[in-house]
C-alpha cells in the first residue's frame, strides 16, 4: 500500500486495495486490543447465529478497511496470523501503509453473485458505479473454522509460512520497488532539466522546485523511509544519486547507487553503496 507489496495477492486494484498485497493493517486502539484480549466467551445465542455468507464476508471486509479498522477487517482474510504477533510498536510501524490501502477502498462494491465449491468460494463484484462494461471481478475466498475468509489456499501458506514477519518483509520488499521506480524518475527529471540547461544536472532540491510533479513523487516517497541524495560532478555535466534506508532492517535493506549506467544495488548493513564506475566497452 500502496503497493506495501505482495506476495499475496488481493483483489484486483479497483476493488481494492493494496494493489497486490501484501497489504497491510492494524489499527485498533491499545484500548481496544486490550479489550479483544479479553473479550468473555460468546453467549448461546450469539454462537447460534449463522456465519456470514461469502458476500456478507466481503462487504464487511472492505467496510472495516474503509472505516481503519484494520483488525477486525484482517480478522476476515488469510492475513490474520500476520498481525496476531506483532508488537504495539511494530504495528504503528506498519500503520502508514495500512492507511494507504484504507485510502485506496472504494466507498462501494456492487456484487452481482457467489459461487461456492467445497471449500472455496468466489464472490463477482464491480466497483459502484462504474461503467458495467467486461467481466465483473472474481475475488477468492476460503472456508475457515470460524466462517468464510478473505484470499486463496496458496497466499494463506505464505502467510503462514512468514507469520509475523510477513507485513515487514513485504513492506520491504515493496519499498525496494518502490525506490527503484522513483529512482528513475530522478533520471528522467533530470535529462530534462540538462535540455533546458545546456547539459548542466541539478542538485536535488534544485530539482525538485523545477518540476511540480517530481515533488509529488517525492513528498508521497516520505513513507518509504530512505534517504535519497544526489551529487553532482565538478562540472555539474555528470551526477550519482544514492539512496539508504533510514531504519536498516525495517524500512529497507538495500542501499541503491545510480548513474548513467543505470540502477544497482547491494545490502550493505544501511551504509551508502558507491561501487566502481562501470567501464566502457
Amino acid at each position: 500500500m500502496s503497493q506495501l507489496v505482495s506476495r499475496a495477492a488481493f483483489p484486483a486494484r479497483s476493488l481494492l486495495m493494496f494493489s497486490s498485497l501484501c497489504v497491510f493493517v492494524m489499527a485498533s486502539s491499545a484500548g481496544h486490543e486490550a479489550a479483544a484480549q479479553v473479550a468473555p466467551v460468546a453467549s448461546p445465542a450469539a454462537a447460534a447465529q449463522p456465519a456470514r455468507t461469502p458476500s456478507e464476508t466481503v462487504r464487511e471486509f472492505y467496510k472495516a478497511m474503509r472505516e481503519r479498522r484494520f483488525r477486525e477487517a484482517f480478522a476476515l482474510s488469510i492475513y490474520k496470523p500476520a498481525i496476531e504477533g506483532l508488537t504495539a510498536e511494530e504495528f504503528e510501524e506498519l500503520r502508514p501503509e495500512f492507511e494507504k490501502i484504507a485510502a485506496a477502498v472504494p466507498e462501494g462494491i456492487e456484487i452481482s453473485g457467489e459461487q461456492i465449491s467445497g471449500d472455496s468460494a468466489a464472490v463477482f463484484a464491480r466497483v459502484a458505479g462504474d461503467n458495467p462494461v467486461g467481466p465483473p471481478e472474481e475475488i477468492k475466498l476460503i472456508r475457515a473454522s470460524g466462517g468464510w475468509i478473505f484470499g486463496d489456499r496458496e497466499s494463506q501458506q505464505i502467510v503462514l509460512r512468514e507469520g509475523k514477519g510477513f507485513f515487514p518483509n513485504a513492506r520491504i520488499k515493496t519499498h525496494h520497488e518502490e525506490v527503484q521506480s522513483l529512482l528513475l524518475k530522478i533520471a528522467n527529471a533530470e535529462a530534462v532539466y540538462a535540455a533546458r540547461h545546456g547539459g548542466a544536472f541539478a542538485d536535488l532540491p534544485t530539482l525538485v522546485q523545477s518540476q511540480p510533479g517530481l515533488r509529488e513523487e517525492m513528498n508521497a516517497a516520505s513513507t518509504l523511509g530512505y534517504a535519497f541524495r544526489v551529487t553532482l560532478g565538478k562540472d555539474g555535466r555528470s551526477y550519482t544519486v544514492n539512496a539508504e534506508p533510514s531504519r536498516y532492517g525495517r524500512t529497507g535493506l538495500l542501499s541503491f547507487h545510480m548513474d548513467p549506467t543505470g540502477i544497482q544495488s547491494k545490502d550493505t548493513g544501511g551504509k551508502p553503496y558507491n561501487p566502481p564506475p562501470v567501464k566502457k566497452k
